[in-house]
């Protein structure tokens, strides 16, 4: 998480900022994470200690990118982007966008779009050759955000809990 985006990254989509996320962000950004019925399961907003130990990770490794979109100094959204050199497609560096939230109030504002558009410039920045991103299978309206946004659904997703 080491990057402070560049002032040329960053929209003002009425009043709207993308900034790395710090510690102060947690409560928002897990709030937004636990409130869909996915996320109500499997998050934890009445303990942040183990996002705690995760945003110290993330904001050690370079390759980590978690933002936060702000809106009258109130955090509205969250995604996080990983860039993953690799081996494949002759040496190609992709990225994968993971976690993207949007405060139910800010639905529908273009916030989604933006946050997407966002990760794209900075892949395109990290010299990356291929964006990619993986949407739980009941998420039938986020499929057709995505497919507007010039994804394509091309691969079958495989995931193993430990």
């Amino acid at each position: 998480m080491n990057d402070t985006p560049n002032p040329a990254d960053l929209s003002d989509l009425s009043g709207l900022s993308i900034r790395p996320a710090g510690e102060a962000d947690l409560p928002a950004i897990v709030a937004m994470l636990a409130d869909d019925p996915l996320g109500a399961t499997r998050e934890s907003p009445d303990d942040l200690t183990p996002y705690r130990a995760a945003l110290k990770r993330l904001a050690d490794d370079p390759n980590q990118h978690l933002v936060v979109a702000v809106r009258a100094d109130r955090v509205v959204g969250t995604l996080q982007l990983t860039i993953v050199p690799g081996l494949s497609r002759k040496g190609s560096t992709r990225s994968i966008i993971e976690g993207v939230r949007v405060h139910s109030d800010e639905r529908g504002s273009g916030l989604g779009t933006r946050f997407i558009e966002w990760a794209i410039e900075k892949s395109r920045a990290e010299n990356c050759d291929l964006v990619q991103l993986t949407s739980d299978a009941t998420r039938t309206d986020a499929h057709r955000f995505y497919e507007r946004l010039g994804f394509t659904a091309s691969h079958v997703g495989f995931k193993l809990q430990l």
